[in-house]
């Protein structure tokens, strides 16, 4: 699609976007520019955090609150995620469960008792449920079965999210939540995908830079069982042009002090080049009572 062709998101006034995130910082390095481009159209926009990122790693070493997160980490994180939630302009809640951390060794140790990613579907996706009920969302936005990367809160929070998507809808799950609601339309979000990848990297060897996406992109080559090819099953449906909005996305990553570094990863393409070469932010279409036709520049499509 020309991006020429392609003007700002219609008028969404009285739209509800619901973003299912497995920790605080997802929401930022993930749709981030959708979120602020539909906050800016009129809609609502909340993000669901599954859990606090008790866990994670400090990825940041010359954050000046490094001392803090050694000592309080969750709080902290917390705190980063109410400072990202107030830049984008979007709501926020938690569904108080524990990060279950990154578990690496060979073999890979059980995952921490308590866990988020032990606790049975039928259990975890209860508070998720409510949440659907009450905001009544128009669109789902969530992870592939893939967690869009191998992190087990990601991968349980796709669980929990298609169980909730289903038993939200069902008037006899547990009556007690709410009124049930018919989710119309349900996304997997494809920010990690190979085609935005290879564009960037492609452009940015072209341009005489060093590429952030080299080694992924051999890796991926190199084992096609990769959970990175296995994911492309997932073709992209829906484009956001959201590039007036990849600064608000750069504020909102950089409030995550701890685990966002200024010079990492998610910064080594320069924004101009990016907004001329992937000026958009990538969706799969799952589930959909309506009608829509591809490629989608609207998650609304169809129900406007």
């Amino acid at each position: 699609m020309d991006q020429s062709a392609v003007t700002a998101l219609p008028d969404s006034t009285g739209f509800r976007l619901m973003a299912v995130h497995a920790h605080p910082d997802d929401e930022s390095s993930k749709g981030a520019a959708t979120s602020a481009a539909y906050i800016a159209a009129g809609a609502e926009v909340l993000v669901v955090s599954c859990t606090g990122g008790e866990r994670g790693d400090i990825l940041n070493k010359d954050a000046d609150e490094v001392a803090h997160a050694h000592r309080d980490l969750a709080g902290l994180r917390h705190q980063e995620m109410a400072n990202a939630a107030q830049t984008l302009g979007i709501k926020q809640t938690w569904l108080g469960y524990v990060d279950s951390g990154l578990p690496e060794g060979d073999p890979l140790p059980p995952l921490p008792f308590g866990a988020f990613a032990t606790i049975p579907v039928e259990i975890a996706a209860v508070p998720l449920v409510k949440v659907i009920r009450e905001f009544r969302p128009h669109v789902m936005t969530t992870y592939n079965e893939f967690g869009g990367y191998p992190h087990p809160d990601h991968i349980h929070t796709h669980v929990i999210s298609v169980f909730a998507f289903k038993a939200a809808a069902d008037p006899e799950y547990h009556p007690e939540l709410g009124e049930a609601w018919q989710i119309p339309k349900v996304y997997y979000d494809n920010s990690m995908n190979t085609e935005r990848f290879t564009s960037l990297h492609e452009a940015m060897v072209e341009r005489g830079l060093e590429s952030p996406y080299t080694w992924r992109l051999e890796a991926a080559e190199g084992d096609p069982d990769s959970w990175m090819v296995r994911a492309q099953r997932h073709k992209n449906t829906s484009r956001i042009y959201a590039s007036e909005y990849f600064g608000l996305r750069d504020q909102a990553l950089l409030s995550h002090h701890t685990q966002i570094d200024p010079q990492g990863f998610f910064f080594a393409v320069p924004r101009e080049l990016e907004k001329e070469v992937y000026p958009f932010e990538d969706y799969t279409l799952i589930e959909s009572t309506v009608e829509t036709s591809f490629p989608e520049s609207d998650l609304f499509a169809g129900l406007r």
